[in-house]
């Protein structure tokens, strides 16, 4: 079990990049490269009670967060952000950052 864990795990960290920046797909003379943050997490288990070579188990996950996308085109390169992902990220940021901003201020006026 081990040794398939471990085999799964220099896959997925050999593809480096790749696991990023989607593949190049080209439409109508635009060229769209998608961006995301991509995790991958497994584990394994082995020997069972006693000493037994009984399998304990094993699984594994994955997510990806979509970022937006790098557009080529002959207005030139820009990247286009996915405007849910920002949403999702930007608000609970402002909001933290805002109450943290009122605390120096009242802090500051005394």
């Amino acid at each position: 079990m081990t040794n398939i864990t471990l085999k799964l795990a220099e896959t997925i960290s050999g593809s480096g990049i790749k696991s990023v920046y989607g593949e190049p797909i080209v439409l109508d003379g635009t060229t769209i490269v998608p961006v995301a943050a991509v995790q991958f997490g497994f584990g394994g288990g082995g020997m069972g009670e006693g000493g037994e070579d009984n399998p304990g188990g094993g699984g594994g996950g994955g997510m990806a967060v979509p970022f937006g996308a790098y557009i080529s085109d002959e207005l030139g390169v820009r990247f286009r952000p996915n405007l849910i992902t920002l949403l999702a990220v930007g608000i609970p940021f402002f909001w933290v950052a805002g109450h943290a901003w009122a605390r120096v201020i009242r802090a500051l006026k005394k």
